[in-house]
């Protein structure tokens, strides 16, 4: 099982049910392969640096899971299929990633 994080860009003009459904259809995905969730964010409505797609900001989503290294492929491939995905980057956490991601976790849960 290796650890992985994907973050994905959502087309700004879902509406908030699309986009819960969105995520949660993949989440689902992701469990039915085995992986197990470590962490989920939401990081909302952000300005994208350059328009993707004609847009100027898009919902961010962040997964955090570990998971068998053959999901990823049929993951991206769901990816590019989706018309309200915009962009997507998956990469695989070595060990000093996966310690600073816990701490990044610890510190959005107390606040400081």
């Amino acid at each position: 099982m290796n650890h992985y994080e994907t973050v994905f860009i959502l087309n700004p003009v879902l509406s908030e049910d699309q986009i819960k459904e969105t995520v949660k259809k993949y989440e689902d995905f992701l469990v039915s392969k085995g992986a197990k969730m470590v962490n989920k964010e939401d990081w909302g409505l952000k300005k994208l640096a350059y328009p993707i797609q004609h847009k100027k900001s898009g919902f961010y989503h962040l997964f955090e899971y570990t998971v068998d290294g053959t999901t990823i492929e049929p993951l991206e491939v769901m990816f590019r299929r989706d018309e309200r995905m915009m962009r997507y980057l998956t990469v695989k956490l070595d060990k000093h990633a996966i310690d600073w991601a816990k701490e990044r976790v610890k510190r959005i849960k107390t606040g400081a």
